[in-house]
């Protein structure tokens, strides 16, 4: 008797320290018990410090690697993380519309400013990635500073009715469901609020706020963590419903919250005082 494990797909840049891109997609594919696939769209040098140097990979070879996987295995879901610039987001998102059923549900963090502050994208990719990638999918999940760059704001949300705004604007390009993040703008708290909008309902999240600096890789592992949810869960239907959906989003942010709290008193690093150490990914396992 024969079975199959769901499947995933990242599509993002690596992280050698472990803690963000591809290396935490897989490790939270794997510990949320999704079989795990990826294609590099860039080599990036970067620990808990900073980020010091971004290598990206040729757009023909990103199409083969992408290509092997689908010409191979069954897809559930796919995650897309960091694509760098408006040239490797118009090909991406060519790639996805020429074959979209097989890439399963499609959840995009869209990857701009590293959370050391170093900029991982030039300016036209955000408008870029409007035009051509957020109309594809169906969970995207941008921080404060990015849901202000992608909606065009004049500034980043200072309010969850702010994040609300944003969110709705970011939906009318056709995503399935925006999830605005909100931890930048609780510090000083003890519970924090992501926003959802999905078909025009509005839905906030509120969850215990975690304080530690070890928060490398939240966004990656957030989206990753949903994309497993869905590979788990996905059914046959297309698109995915607003209560699919919904829960996903429900369990990537408890996953993540898991996982923060796991981590929050580790010191991987040598300076973990100047630095934002990784959250623990082995707390995954459910």
């Amino acid at each position: 008797m024969t079975s199959r494990p769901a499947t995933a797909l990242t599509i993002a840049g690596t992280d050698p320290s472990g803690g963000a891109g591809i290396q935490a997609d897989l490790k939270t594919f794997t510990t949320l018990g999704v079989y795990g696939t990826s294609a590099i769209t860039s080599l990036i040098a970067q620990n808990t410090q900073g980020v010091q140097q971004v290598i990206p990979i040729g757009i023909d070879d990103l199409r083969a690697q992408i290509s092997s996987v689908l010409d191979d295995l069954p897809i559930d879901a796919t995650k897309i993380g960091m694509l760098g610039s408006a040239e490797m987001v118009k090909a991406v998102a060519k790639i996805i519309a020429d074959r979209r059923e097989e890439f399963g549900v499609l959840v995009v963090d869209p990857v701009l400013v590293a959370t050391s502050g170093d900029s991982l994208s030039d300016d036209d990719a955000a408008l870029a990635m409007v035009e051509h990638l957020l109309p594809l999918a169906d969970v995207v999940t941008p921080n404060l500073p990015e849901a202000a760059w992608l909606s065009d704001a004049d500034a980043e949300a200072e309010s969850l009715e702010q994040m609300t705004e944003q969110a709705h604007v970011l939906a009318q390009h056709g995503t399935g469901a925006v999830m605005v993040k909100g931890g930048h703008l609780y510090h000083d708290t003890q519970e924090m609020t992501d926003v959802v909008v999905i078909n025009g309902e509005a839905y906030s999240l509120p969850i215990p706020r975690v304080s530690t600096r070890n928060t490398h890789g939240t966004g990656c592992t957030l989206s990753s963590a949903i994309a497993a949810r869905a590979a788990l869960n996905v059914s046959a239907q297309t698109p995915p419903s607003s209560e699919d959906l919904l829960a996903w989003i429900k369990k990537g942010q408890t996953d993540l919250a898991r996982a923060l709290a796991a981590g929050a008193q580790w010191e991987l690093s040598y300076a973990p005082q100047t630095g934002h150490g990784p959250v623990n990914h082995l707390a995954l396992r459910a």
